[in-house]
């Protein structure tokens, strides 16, 4: 769901990018420049963030100019806003975790630790 665009802004490389392309549209040469970094980085890190709809790209003669696509993240941060403000068990891919949830043993984690005790110890030779 929102995984591609959280996976983009999860690089500081493509915040880098996202930052300087807020600021002003940039070629990839450009964006090397700035980012003392190779062609193939740059454009690997551009296409994540395209992949995103983060970014935008135009040819101009032998140049791609890029943009960043302020509106498209708008609207995933309005998405997401949206998706933690429903209810958890309204949400289809969620219906089996809410019921181990709302079941939850109140000892659980005593329990966790002691299996993860008991296993770790050897039993005793006779």
């Amino acid at each position: 769901m929102f995984e591609t665009t959280f996976k983009a802004l999860g690089e500081p490389t493509r915040l880098k990018i996202l930052r300087l392309l807020a600021e002003q549209e940039l070629c990839v040469c450009e964006l090397e420049e700035i980012l003392d970094m190779s062609q193939p980085r740059v454009s690997q890190h551009l296409k994540v963030l395209k992949q995103a709809g983060l970014v935008k790209e135009r040819r101009e003669a032998q140049r791609k100019i890029c943009s960043f696509d302020r509106e498209a993240l708008d609207q995933v941060f309005h998405e997401f806003n949206i998706f933690m403000k429903v209810p958890v068990y309204e949400l289809p891919e969620f219906q089996e975790m809410y019921v181990r949830m709302i079941n939850l043993d109140e000892n659980i984690c005593e329990k966790k630790a002691y299996q993860k005790k008991t296993r770790g110890s050897k039993p005793l030779r006779k």
